[in-house]
Order: C-alpha cells, then structure tokens, then sequence
C-alpha cells in the first residue's frame, strides 16, 4: 500500500483520490500534445487541503502538478509520463468568497471559472474586464499562474494588473494569506508577481483578490478592413488619440484567418467582405451612447476619407457586437478543424510589427512553398498568434512533426531580432522551455533560478516547465 495515497486519502477523502478509470480528462492537455500519467488525481476542497496535500508530497518527495481548467496552451498543467507525479486539481475550491462593491475588489478561490466571475461582477453592477476564449472552462488560478491577457489588455492589463493580492500555499504546506484588497503596500517584497505568472513552480495559488470596474454606460463595436497592417497601427494610433482610455479592445485577423472560419463555420456571419486584414475595434464609454456613437463613427469616418480603412460596420446591438466577438474568438477553433498547426503566441513593439510581419512571411513563404500563416490577436498591446498551417492537401501531422523546428527557429530569430517576446501570455509550460533558455539572457535565468532555489528547494513544485 502506498503511504503516500493513503495520507492524500486521509487529507481530502478516498472519493477525492483517483487512481483508476479514465483519466484523460486530466492527463491530456488541450492540444492534445502532451499525455502524461499521474501516480494520482487529487481534487482537494478547501485551502487547508491544498496545505495538507503538499505536506504528504512534501515528506515523501513526490513532485506536484497543479492544474486549473486545463486549458493551456504550451503544455504546463499536466503530469509526465512517468507516473510519478501528483496532479493537483482545484476546479474543487469553486467559490466566491467576497464582493467588496466600496473597494471595488472580489476575493475568490482559484478553481473559480473566469465567466463566474464575470458574471459575479455583472449581477453586483460592476465589471471584471479579463475575457478570452477559454473563458468558460478556464480558472482564476490558472490565468494568474500563466499572468493570461486576452481581449481587453489594451485598456486593462494583463491578469497581473488585475489581482491586488493572493493567497498560496508555499512548497513546505504553509499559508500565505496576502489577500487584503490593497493599491498601495510598501512593505518590502511584492511576493504577489512572484507568483503571478509562475506557472505553478513556486507555490499554489488557491484564491486571490481581483479589481472590478464600474460597468461602461455604453460600448461601440465595429469591423473595419484594412490594405496592409501599416494600416492597421495607424488606425491603432488613430483610435488612442481620439479614442484615449476609452479603447478598450483592437483585434487584427489576416484574410486566411477570417476564411478559415468562414469554410468550418459558415453559419457565422461575416459583414464585411474578405480583405487582406481586418480590426475588431471596441470602445467604452463612461457618458453614454450619443457621446460614444459620435467619437466612434467620427473615428471610422476620418479613417476612411484618409484610406486606412477600406470598409467597416458599425454594430448597432449587442447580439451584432457579440457576433463580431465570435468571428474574432473562432479562429483557434477554425484552425484545430483544419488540422495541426505551429502555434506562436510572439509580442513585439507595436512599431515594428509591420516590418516583422513582412520580413517573417516572406522568409517563411520562401522556405516552405505553400504554407498558410494564420496571423491574428491582440494588435492593441503588441501580442500577435503567429500560427504557421500546413500547405493544403498535405499531412498536417507530418508537416508538424518535419518541419515544426525550422518553422520555430525562423519565428524565434524573427522576434528576437525585432525585440520581442517568444511568449506573451500563454507562458512557458514544456513546449518553450529549451526555447526560453536559448533566448533569455543568462542574468536573467540566473536570477530566476535562484528564486526557484529558495521557494521550492527541493524541486517539487511543478518541475520541468519553465525552467
């Protein structure tokens, strides 16, 4: 009988323990690229759980991974193949534990849905701005371990800028509760970022106090196409200066993008017809719908008498905004309906994104004859899905599997050479962890592991992603 199993019985109850069945669920990542193996599948309810777990771990050296909704993208929240590990699940620790209205601040456990909260937010009157695709599977914690961005960056900040404190439980099983809903606290480290954006090799998020906003008085949203992704930065400087704050979303989808949703989902319906590029453009605004309305199609006019739109359409009600949302959120989904792809989630200088974009297809386009660049994501704050498809017709699991590094290797020198970043919100996971050591400079990894040394000295927490 394993000691270990029996003292994570005892911690969260036999029922919570799985061994046995199909544990797929658990054990295979979103992209189905990773399938590892657990030696256990806990599903602790409770922070003093989550404490006593990693106690029991901790005695007998037995690593931990902790997972949220499992809906990562570089393969960071699931076991190896080894069946060494435990998996940690916290979609248990469900629970909103606090709407403070007068702070402006929710305190919520880690496992709670990310649309929970949303909604949570909306039913007190108020707003949590972090929106992205996964939205209605994907946990709190899990956003915050990987510091995930999403539509509203732009105007909002990553995940990171939206926490004001968290609670984790350390790699010994100790507590820290640092969820007092504070904007200023100077004293001394901010042991908060440290564990923001970690990917679970530090500690264990198990609950955290987010900002909320006052809801908008109304919103704009709008399609509008333009000639080249010059273009598109200029309607983005454009947008800033008439627009100031109240730019809250500016998306780009290259034609392939919008024409592989337009073949797997022709239900959906595109208003304008295809181009080379289109913007998702949304504003917010505190006064009302006339003032929004006359700043936004102000905005669209001048862009169109000046030729950096070719076409646009305005929503006119909330179902049109939010199929205009749709169209924009559907093109991961188009892209695993036509196979296997080279995923890069790459952020640049927004300045230099039309040079990147040019030099990088061109290069690519070279190399690999035929292959189709899905480019789309979040123009406003510099993150781009640079996604390289294979050519049509062939074996997108032998193009993957051939020529996945080279594509990389083009990508990567790319942004590097533009002064970009190999991961913008996705994070590091397995998938870009040699990647990370190749690019990063030694200060930095040394900096970093020294931190990893004296949070998780004996290597348990989540091992193998990262660093």
């Amino acid at each position: 009988m394993n000691p270990v199993l029996e003292l994570l019985r005892a911690a969260v109850g036999p029922a919570n323990v799985l061994t046995e069945g199909d544990l797929s669920a658990w054990e295979v990542d979103w992209r189905k690229r990773y399938r590892g193996r657990a030696l256990a599948v806990v599903r602790p309810g409770s922070t003093e759980q989550v404490a006593a777990v990693v106690k029991a771990c901790a005695a007998h050296g037995v690593p931990l991974v902790t997972q949220g909704g499992n809906t990562g993208l570089v393969g960071g929240s699931v076991p190896d193949a080894s069946g060494t590990q435990v998996l940690l699940s916290l979609t248990r620790l469900n629970r909103v534990r606090e709407v403070d209205a007068a702070n402006l601040t929710m305190t919520v456990d880690a496992g709670c849905i990310l649309q929970t909260v949303q909604e949570t937010a909306d039913a007190a009157g108020l707003m949590f701005p972090l929106s992205l695709a996964a939205e209605g599977s994907c946990t709190i914690g899990g956003n915050l371990a990987c510091n995930a961005g999403g539509t509203q960056v732009v105007r909002y900040g990553n995940a990171r800028d939206l926490c004001l404190g968290l609670e984790v439980v350390t790699s010994a099983g100790d507590v820290w509760n640092g969820l007092a809903g504070l904007r200023k606290d100077n004293t001394g480290y901010d042991l908060r970022d440290l564990f923001i954006g970690s990917e679970g090799t530090l500690g264990i998020i198990t609950a955290a106090t987010l900002k909320l906003y006052p809801r908008p008085a109304a919103v704009m949203t709008a399609l509008a196409t333009v000639p080249s992704m010059e273009a598109a930065v200029a309607l983005l400087q454009a947008a800033q200066s008439r627009l100031g704050s109240g730019l809250t979303g500016f998306e780009v989808m290259n034609g392939f993008s919008l024409q592989l949703v337009r073949q797997h989902f022709p239900h959906l319906r595109q208003p304008l017809p295809p181009s080379e590029w289109t913007v998702l453009l949304e504003q917010s605004d505190a006064e009302g719908e006339a003032h929004a309305r006359s700043l936004f199609e102000g905005l669209l006019e001048a862009a169109l008498e000046s030729g950096t739109i070719t076409d646009a359409a305005v929503a006119e009600t909330i179902d049109q905004s939010h199929a205009m949302w749709h169209l924009r959120e559907s093109i991961p989904l188009a892209q695993a309906e036509e196979g296997l792809n080279v995923k890069h989630d790459i952020s640049l200088p927004i300045s230099r994104i039309p040079e990147f974009v040019e030099r990088t297809d061109a290069a690519l386009t070279a190399r690999w004859p035929g292959l189709r660049l899905v480019n789309f994501g979040h123009l406003g704050d510099g993150n781009l899905h640079y996604n390289v498809q294979a050519p049509a017709g062939g074996s997108a699991a032998d193009f993957l599997r051939e020529h996945e590094a080279g594509v990389n290797a083009v990508v990567y020198d790319a942004v590097t050479a533009h002064d970009g970043s190999i991961s913008a919100e996705h994070g590091i996971g397995m998938l870009k962890r040699e990647e990370l050591v190749r690019r990063k400079s030694p200060v930095a990894l040394g900096l970093m592991r020294a931190v990893k040394q004296a949070l998780d000295p004996h290597g348990l927490m989540n091992p193998g992603r990262l660093l």
